[in-house]
């Protein structure tokens, strides 16, 4: 009896791994074929693809790599940094074409270039450069951005500006329903506030507002192996440099994702895991590059969810990565599947990703702030924060191949927080607590009168 209710734990937790692992994968091969301009069959079998390589990465690093409930899947600095491309390709003055042939062979050299500087010992002085502060930071900016990105997703807001009112009470409703079961729920149950927020989110949607789907049709699982289908690699300069560049920033987000998840695990990754896991998610990635996906990397936002479950078990995660490796091998699946509304996983992954802010400001335990050691954290944060508000379209006057790089937020801030830390001594200016500076004379004025 113990077996079978613990089987039936592992089911459920599988079908939450599998919502949280669908909700951020979908729309990476989505949105990328369709800056491509590639036709609706092949996009359908791109994701096909992506579904399928994106649960067996999951299941060999649970098993054989870094061996943590963590997810690897379609990196989100390549994202980006795809999709600005090809916004920039007429300005740089190349069609798709070549952008799509260049793009492959920047997946391909940069993961190669990673896997190799792993191989070489770089882990360690990144982990030098990657202190507590640096990651803390990092966790900080990536909560802010993944939290503004669920937030305008799950209130229907639009290009116009506006918002979706009913949308965005069926959200607020959402949210409630995950807090009230993550809150109240006795037992095990507490830890399902996920996948009952979606099911009872996706019933309310699709009573007041119908069904959705965002598949594109696909005519099979057979035909969906393609070498090469972005054309034979190319080689544009620019791109291969911003692809190495993005390969480097991905090595970092692995390297913060296992140190934050062995505080939570209560089990710190080795030296080796870490190389193991850069050497599967980097192998996968150059498959990718191969097979028309871009690279993948290993979610930092897992440890939100996480912790939003208290679900720790790898079992969990490799049944949820097999399911969706079956949704990838069946279309009608990912059809069924694609019908989950965007605003309320968006809702789902709002609440989840809340967590992720307490791991950042517990990387901070230890650390003594002033009214000068204040700007060690307040400098990054705030100013990577202003740069994520800002449109795109400011950027418009920068060089093409740099806008991906200063128009993010998160990679900007992440830099400068690394150039304070190298270059500023905060140990010595730590003694100066606020009590201890002088007052103003507004502060003295108020303690004469006390």
């Amino acid at each position: 009896m113990l077996k079978s209710k613990d089987s039936f734990t592992v089911l459920l937790a599988g079908m939450q791994w599998l919502f949280f692992i669908f909700t951020n994968t979908v729309m990476v091969p989505l949105s990328i074929g369709h800056a491509l301009g590639l036709a609706p069959e092949d996009i359908a079998a791109s994701m096909q693809r992506s579904f399928i390589l994106t649960g067996l990465l999951c299941i060999v690093q649970a098993v054989w790599g870094h061996r943590y409930a963590l997810m690897d899947g379609p990196a989100g600095v390549w994202w980006g940094l795809v999709l600005s491309i090809c916004a920039s390709a007429p300005a740089m003055g190349l069609d798709i074409g070549t952008v799509a042939a260049s793009l492959s062979s920047g997946f391909i050299i940069s993961s190669s270039v990673v896997i190799i500087l792993a191989l070489c010992g770089f882990l360690n002085v990144l982990r030098r450069i990657f202190t507590p502060m640096v990651m803390g930071v990092f966790l900080l900016l990536l909560t802010f951005q993944l939290a503004n990105t669920f937030f305008k997703g799950m209130i229907g807001y639009d290009q116009g500006g506006k918002w979706d009112l009913k949308l965005a009470g069926l959200s607020l409703f959402i949210i409630i329903v995950v807090a009230f079961i993550h809150l109240k729920g006795k037992g095990k149950w507490g830890q399902f506030s996920l996948l009952g927020g979606i099911i009872i989110g996706w019933i309310a949607y699709a009573v007041f507002f119908g069904s959705q789907s965002r598949m594109e049709s696909a005519s099979g699982g057979t035909g969906i192996w393609h070498w090469l289908p972005w054309g034979a690699p190319g080689f544009e300069p620019g791109i291969i440099m911003v692809g190495l560049l993005a390969g480097l920033v991905n090595m970092t987000n692995t390297l913060t994702s296992l140190t934050a998840a062995g505080r939570l695990f209560n089990r710190e990754a080795t030296n080796k895991q870490f190389v193991r896991s850069i050497l599967f998610t980097n192998g996968f990635s150059i498959l990718a590059g191969c097979l028309g996906l871009i690279p993948f990397g290993t979610f930092a936002s897992s440890i939100g969810f996480l912790e939003n479950t208290k679900v720790l078990r790898r079992a969990a995660l490799i049944a949820g990565a097999t399911m969706f490796i079956i949704v990838g091998i069946f279309p009608a699946l990912g059809g069924w599947l694609a019908k989950l509304p965007l605003s309320v996983g968006n809702a789902v992954l709002f609440v989840a990703y809340l967590q992720m802010f307490g791991t950042a400001i517990r990387s901070f335990q230890g650390i003594t702030f002033n009214a000068k050691t204040i700007y060690r954290v307040a400098l990054p944060v705030l100013t990577g924060i202003s740069i994520m508000n800002i449109p795109a379209s400011a950027f418009a006057e920068f060089p093409p191949l740099l806008t991906p790089i200063l128009s993010n937020g998160l990679i900007i801030g992440v830099i400068l927080v690394i150039i304070l830390e190298n270059t500023i001594q905060w140990n010595k200016l730590e003694g100066k607590s606020f009590i201890a500076e002088k007052e103003t004379p507004t502060q003295q004025i108020v303690i004469q009168r006390q």
